[in-house]
């Protein structure tokens, strides 16, 4: 599961992800604490008619584009690894609309047994440098108001670190694994499947922050505050 992410990192450190083209960034990107489902994300995906990634902004909670209702998309907002490639609301994206999702890192909650408190959690890597996840994207305009783009992150089964706090993780692409991605032609679907494993031991600290971050309403740098000891 992933259901929140955030994103303050410079262009600069994102250039250093992958090599997109900057002028698709004519405001800038604002720092984001708690971006929740339904509200805009920034992705980056290949475009035939540009040499370089482009990046974009998508509506998250992916839409097919064979929906009737918009409404749908609340519950896209994932899609697991294992079944992306056979399920109706997914395969056509996964064939030939790909994307990857800059972050900074994201939030997972976990419930002890016994405790009515759910401890909201931010995975980051050490030094908060931005990672890219594995995505989708579709466009829909069965309503006929324009185009409504849309997109969802991949998941698969946690690593060490995330098994302490849920059972999946986002895919997380190192440099190789988002050339790949954005780029297999689409009749490779094994070479795409061999990227959606989960993160090495290692990549990922989990830090807990304040319950502040169970509203999207709240959106600030103090929400991942660590309040306590890192998970090892």
């Amino acid at each position: 599961m992933c259901g929140r992410i955030t994103l303050a990192s410079k262009v600069s450190d994102l250039l250093d992800l992958i090599d997109f083209d900057i002028e698709f960034l004519n405001a800038g990107i604002p720092s984001r604490f708690n971006i929740a489902p339904t509200q805009p994300v920034l992705a980056i995906r290949a475009d035939p008619d540009h040499p370089r990634p482009i990046p974009v902004l998508l509506r998250w909670g992916l839409v097919p584009f064979w929906a009737d209702d918009i409404k749908i998309g609340s519950r896209m907002i994932n899609a697991r690894s294992e079944t992306v490639a056979e399920k109706p609301s997914f395969r056509a994206a996964f064939k030939y609309r790909r994307c990857i999702i800059p972050i900074d890192g994201f939030y997972e909650w976990h419930q002890s047994p016994g405790s009515k408190i759910r401890q909201p959690y931010w995975i980051h890597r050490p030094e908060r440098q931005p990672m890219a996840l594995a995505g989708l994207w579709e466009s829909w305009d069965k309503d006929g108001s324009g185009p409504l783009e849309t997109c969802t992150i991949l998941t698969t089964t946690a690593n060490r670190l995330m098994s302490q706090l849920h059972e999946r993780m986002p895919v997380i692409l190192d440099e190789t694994g988002i050339r790949e991605w954005l780029n297999t032609a689409p009749p490779d679907s094994s070479q795409l499947q061999s990227l959606l494993k989960p993160a090495y031991d290692g990549l990922l600290k989990a830090r807990p922050v304040s319950n502040q971050v169970n509203s999207p309403l709240n959106d600030g740098p103090e929400l991942i505050h660590a309040t306590g000891p890192e998970l090892t």
